[in-house]
């Protein structure tokens, strides 16, 4: 019998690829391993989903069973994969509370690890990160059983104001802290930053920019101090980190694949050890780690291809990202391949279109901030070269 195709990894990029490879394949067997319990659901959801309604149990689209139903394919939830013998094609596993270690061999094996939230090193402090469907539940438990008023959260960045936004739509109280001087500074120009962090303001979000958190004190009647490095205090109830990802690429150079910052890949999604590819979060395709859905979106189809016998290359055409904070309406189109880009912004009736070009007049990039944003970024994202050609 033939080894399966072996996928590490029940996040939104290891279904995406399984789903794209039994469209092409119905037969050829498949086993996806989980080290939680194998739900599916799509992650971009968990920083807007009080706004939507959802309850944490609403949020998971289908369990293990309706999964391998769905899939034709044998999914191992639970599992913890401690080696990968790339000599011997196999993988090790445990179940959790278990022992005993099980051996799997693989045909190929996909790597859609996924990446870990940056908690920053604030001795003795509790911070929180939500990066999972498990961290949600805890949140929203925390939210719900205290009196939580108060959430200040760590990092102005794409979650950072997507959770802010939607917790403040709840009535609670919301700070974000960054060290830039506005919101999504990697993303916007100055003059649109400014303008997106006004809009965030008049919906009721504290944005303290300019400083760091340097400390973390948790009070005995149960509130906690954020201490800055301004000098300032703010008194909050919870504290959340949103200050980024870090691939998971551990397993991977444990098993002497290169690494940089994610799991190092051609255009193929293959890595450096034969019959071994990474795909989603953990990925980094010719440089680009691109934590986005559609860049996830396009490694599966493409990876799907080249393992069903028809090698695909992977493209990335310009892909905008719709921010989901509905107080401040903002489309981004970053900027790839650190391209030294002139911004020029334009003003028109509440919206503001921000064009970044480089010295030859190449559009590669844009933010577009305002209730119609939705009108110009297909056209916008048509001029950019591709991310990836």
């Amino acid at each position: 019998m033939t080894d399966p195709i072996i996928v590490i990894g029940t996040g939104m990029a290891g279904y995406s690829f399984a789903r794209e490879f039994r469209k092409l394949n119905p037969d050829a067997p498949l086993t996806i391993i989980s080290n939680d319990n194998a739900d599916s659901y799509a992650k971009p959801t968990l920083s807007n989903a009080l706004s939507l309604g959802k309850t944490p149990e609403q949020i998971a689209l289908a369990d293990q069973a309706k999964m391998q139903a769905q899939l034709g394919c044998t999914i191992l939830s639970n599992c913890q994969v401690s080696h990968v013998d790339a000599s011997k094609q196999s993988i090790t596993y445990t179940v959790q509370g278990s022992d005993q270690a099980s051996e799997l061999k693989y045909s190929k094996l996909v790597l859609a690890l996924g990446a870990s939230a940056i908690v920053p090193n604030l001795p003795n402090a509790t911070v929180h990160t939500v990066n999972h469907l498990d961290d949600y539940k805890q949140f929203i438990t925390l939210l719900h059983s205290t009196t939580c008023k108060h959430i200040t959260i760590i990092g102005g960045g794409l979650i950072g104001c997507e959770f802010a936004n939607d917790l403040v739509k709840q009535q609670y109280a919301v700070t974000i802290v960054d060290i830039a001087a506005y919101p999504l500074s990697r993303l916007l120009p100055q003059e649109i930053g400014h303008q997106f962090c006004q809009q965030l303001t008049a919906a009721g979000i504290t944005f303290m920019g300019g400083c760091g958190v340097s400390s973390i004190d948790h009070k005995p009647d149960g509130s906690t101090n954020v201490n800055l490095s301004n000098g300032q205090c703010v008194q909050t109830d919870i504290v959340l980190s949103a200050i980024g990802l870090k691939p998971n690429t551990r397993m991977a150079q444990a098993a002497g694949i290169a690494v940089n910052r994610g799991i190092i890949t051609d255009r193929y999604l293959a890595t450096n050890i034969a019959n071994v590819y990474a795909i989603g979060d953990c990925a980094e395709v010719l440089g680009l780690n691109l934590p986005y859905v559609m860049p996830l979106l396009a490694q599966a189809r493409a990876l799907a291809q080249t393992l069903n016998g028809n090698a695909t290359a992977v493209n990335y055409p310009a892909m905008p990202v719709a921010v989901k904070t509905p107080s401040a309406p903002l489309v981004v189109c970053p900027v790839m391949h650190n391209t030294p880009v002139n911004w020029h912004v334009n003003i028109d009736a509440g919206e503001y279109t921000a064009l970044a070009s480089d010295a030859a007049g190449q559009l590669q990039g844009f933010a577009l901030l305002g209730p119609n944003v939705g009108k110009q970024r297909m056209a916008l994202a048509k001029q950019i070269p591709d991310w990836l050609p």
